[in-house]
């Protein structure tokens, strides 16, 4: 019997992603005579199923348990390997099991308390009747929370379910792994108290009101996986009614990378960003938000396409006065001119559309010392071997090549700085400031044409983009702790 962790026969699961193996492992009962693991590893070798490890489990003078681990190109591979396994002469296939999903087996994230409840004494200080002199004393003064309860490392990471990594409209459920990732993140990297959130609606209007209920018990919002137009309207009335830091990661983390990644990228090719003609290509929720910086970080020629084409034009000046709603910029009744009309003599392709979408002629058309953010997932809108060999510098969002635009960067820093100044939004100031600090982690020394962006597992990155953002955000007058401190001194 076929036992597969999250897969039943005759259907497929959910895709992964490109950038996962699809490594599996087969538990097989053999005849123990020779030449029978010979025909396992000849029917690998034939389907191209790249052959791991192999574990003895049990054996008797008759029977051999083997686990077999070895990668496949994709599921239905996976599925098709497994159905010939046990179609072979004296092999049994006893389970099976994916990686991926044995990895997520029970959730990924679990409740620690700081100290053990191991005394009747601790018992009756943390909770009653011990905690209702904290109670009282939050109720006289609500800035407490932030002293005495872990509102002031807190983070609610919220979706809908209406946008899944690139998966499209799966439902909160399906959003649940992708938030405890999310989850993991914020701890692992900067230390942060994230909890998943995942909303039984997709109406805007109930969306907010849900997490203007939840708010109370949190130091921060982090919108997650909303699909456009809603996470617009979503973020924008709750950071006009909360009185703490709210993000819509998919945007404005997307967009901090990429300025970081950018600035590196223009000081390597020696141009400015007030000189260079940029094109963004998809104007959705993060092609809006790339607009957005890097307007405010000084970019002057930007043209904006969508499927109808050139539909972001203007002078610099004008898109910069309607950069907090670029939509009312969006002429997509009046289109001027396609995409290949706004690659003539760009010196910068930024995608977020859709993969191979452009071709060694369209790169062509642009300037010398092109650089080409192509960013589509799973496919870049140029394959990676043709934009390495037609660009100056070539970045995607994949882990398998150099130049990773990954959010990962921004959004633990981003927090991190705002939650220790506990600032009441993430402006536009805290989030250029993030993005001059991820760019100014790599030593001008150590630059790059395949060296622009640095790890996600740089330790330097985190605590820089969160001094940054703390100090932009005093600068701008929306921190309300001006220095960090540890020391919980005021009590009722």
């Amino acid at each position: 019997m076929l036992v597969m962790i999250g897969y039943q026969p005759g259907t497929l699961m959910t895709e992964i992603g490109p950038y996962s193996n699809y490594r599996l492992t087969v538990r097989l009962e053999l005849a123990n005579t020779p030449g029978i693991f010979a025909k396992v590893a000849a029917l690998l070798a034939e389907e191209q199923a790249n052959l791991g490890a192999v574990d003895l489990v049990s054996a008797t003078k008759t029977r051999m348990v083997r686990d077999i681990t070895f990668d496949v190109q994709s599921e239905e591979h996976g599925e098709k390997v497994i159905a010939r396994l046990g179609e072979l002469p004296d092999v049994t296939v006893l389970s099976a099991s994916d990686r991926i999903f044995l990895l997520h087996l029970g959730g990924k994230i679990r409740v620690g308390g700081k100290f053990p409840i191991s005394t009747r004494n601790v018992l009756s200080m943390v909770y009653t009747p011990g905690v209702g002199r904290v109670s009282r004393a939050i109720a006289s003064d609500k800035s407490k929370a932030y002293t005495f309860t872990s509102k002031s490392n807190s983070v609610a990471v919220v979706s809908d379910g209406s946008a899944v990594l690139g998966l499209g409209n799966l439902g909160p459920e399906a959003a649940l792994p992708v938030l405890e990732g999310k989850v993991m993140l914020f701890k692992e990297l900067a230390g942060i108290d994230a909890w998943p959130i995942c909303v039984n609606s997709q109406d805007p209007g109930e969306i907010v009101r849900i997490v203007q209920g939840i708010a109370p018990g949190f130091g921060g919002i982090n919108l997650e996986d909303i699909g456009a137009p809603r996470c617009f309207e979503i973020e924008q009335k709750l950071k006009h009614t909360l009185d703490i830091p709210v993000m819509h990661d998919d945007q404005h983390g997307t967009a901090v990378v990429l300025l970081a990644a950018l600035t590196n990228a223009l000081r390597i090719t020696g141009k400015q960003l007030d000189q260079v003609r940029i094109v963004v290509n998809g104007l959705g929720a993060a092609g809006t938000a790339c607009c957005r910086i890097l307007l405010a970080a000084g970019a002057a020629h930007l043209l904006g396409c969508d499927q109808e084409g050139i539909i972001l034009y203007g002078e610099a000046e004008q898109l910069r006065a309607c950069r907090t709603d670029l939509r009312s910029c969006l002429t997509r009744e009046k289109p001027r001119g396609t995409l290949r009309d706004a690659l003539k003599g760009a010196d910068v392709f930024i995608g977020l559309s859709v993969g191979n979408l452009l071709a060694a002629d369209d790169l062509d058309l642009m300037a010398p010392d092109r650089i080409v953010f192509a960013l589509a997932n799973p496919d870049p809108e140029v394959p990676p071997e043709l934009g390495v060999s037609h660009a100056a510098i070539f970045a995607t969002g994949r882990s398998d090549y150099p130049n990773q635009i990954n959010n990962a960067l921004a959004f633990p820093g981003i927090f991190r700085g705002a939650l220790d100044v506990q600032a009441s939004e993430i402006n536009e100031a805290m989030k250029l400031a993030g993005a001059q600090a991820i760019a100014h982690v790599i030593p001008e020394g150590t630059l790059s044409e395949d060296y622009i962006i640095p790890s996600v597992f740089d330790k330097e990155v985190v605590p820089r983009v969160a001094r940054a953002v703390a100090a932009a955000a005093r600068a701008t007058g929306v921190a309300r702790r001006r220095a960090k401190s540890d020391d919980p001194a005021e009590f009722a």
